[in-house]
């Protein structure tokens, strides 16, 4: 892993650009998506590992049913299909560009075919919460794991937790809506909290909203991590274009999370801060400013004064105390009333 990259850092929110099967089966669809992760700026990139001999029947129902080149869904998990070489090849990628290398495997043989390309840490998809078998492949590589929970109820939640720490794995859980697109109404900001609190662990967010919105407000609420798909354009064929964000938008939302977390690690005093703008106070303030020639001893009416800019004389908030005063001095009308000039 590269050193700049530190999953576990409690600043800092590991941000996780999920490419799935946008690439749609064509390799260097894979490796553009690895590009533009870098270049959006995230800490990962993360696809999805099919074989579909060994995580699916040709009885697996279409969730949505989009492909125009495949008869049923194993065809396509079959079509998404990439050799060891070609997953050995998009992690070097991955390396290149300083990108940790992740990807959700869907069967025990797509977890060790990982292990051979060196997979950095591990992502289990919702629908594999409850894979024991998975979670026993998966264990022994002693990588950090992505746990979502967008299919789950919280005793399954549970269970995936005492299972994970049973293999004593550093692990972080997303909460995570498996609706697609996800509205506002089901993102569920406040189970963030909940499971902080309910499980005592590391939580971040898997979006599937297809805008920016709900990684900042979660990395308000200090996320651990954000998963957010990421398509080349809106026009971009297949399932998931319209819960990704676009290359230059995920760039926004990164940063959008690193522009937050320095305003949470740099609390201001209010004090201090005004005393650093002492320039700016003389500049936009108001001094108090008479409106006609005063004469030494004339006692002051409030109609003789004014406030105007800059704020080099009298404070503005000095006006009321001086109706009834007099001057030591005559002073013409437009100028700028000084300590000096009061009895």
């Amino acid at each position: 892993m590269n050193p700049a990259f530190t999953i576990r850092d409690a600043s800092r929110c590991f941000i996780i650009a999920e490419v799935a099967q946008a690439h749609d089966g064509s390799l260097g669809t894979a490796h553009a998506y690895i590009d533009a992760a870098a270049k959006a700026g995230a800490d990962a990139v993360k696809f999805q590992t099919h074989i579909a001999a060994a995580e699916s029947t040709p009885d697996e129902p279409w969730r949505v049913r989009f492909s125009y080149q495949d008869d049923t869904r194993y065809d396509y998990w079959r079509r998404m299909e990439f050799t060891q070489d070609q997953w050995n090849g998009l992690k070097r990628h991955a390396d290149e560009r300083n990108l940790v290398f992740m990807s959700s495997p869907f069967s025990v043989a797509a977890a060790e075919l990982l292990k051979k390309a060196g997979i950095q840490a591990w992502k289990i998809a919702s629908g594999e919460l409850n894979n024991p078998l998975l979670l026993e492949s998966i264990a022994d590589s002693r990588l950090p794991v992505f746990v979502s929970t967008g299919m789950s109820k919280i005793p399954e939640i549970q269970g995936a937790v005492d299972a994970l720490r049973a293999h004593a794995l550093d692990f972080t859980l997303l909460q995570c809506s498996s609706v697609y697109p996800c509205p506002a109404e089901k993102v569920g900001l406040n189970l963030i909290t909940e499971y902080k609190d309910r499980f005592a662990c590391p939580v971040g967010l898997s979006d599937h909203s297809g805008t920016i919105y709900p990684g900042l407000a979660a990395a308000m609420l200090g996320i651990a991590a954000l998963e957010v798909h990421i398509t080349l354009s809106r026009e971009s064929f297949g399932p998931d274009v319209a819960c990704s964000v676009t290359s230059p938008e995920f760039r926004q939302l990164v940063d959008g999370i690193r522009f937050i977390e320095r305003m949470k690690a740099n609390p201001v005093d209010k004090d201090a801060m005004a005393n650093e703008l002492d320039e700016t106070r003389r500049i936009f303030r108001k001094s108090i400013v008479t409106t006609r020639e005063l004469k030494a001893g004339e006692p002051i009416r409030a109609e003789f004064l004014t406030l105007k800019k800059p704020g080099t004389g009298l404070p503005a908030e000095r006006l009321p105390h001086l109706v009834g005063r007099t001057l030591r001095r005559s002073v013409p009308a437009g100028a700028f009333l000084l300590e000096q000039d009061l009895t």
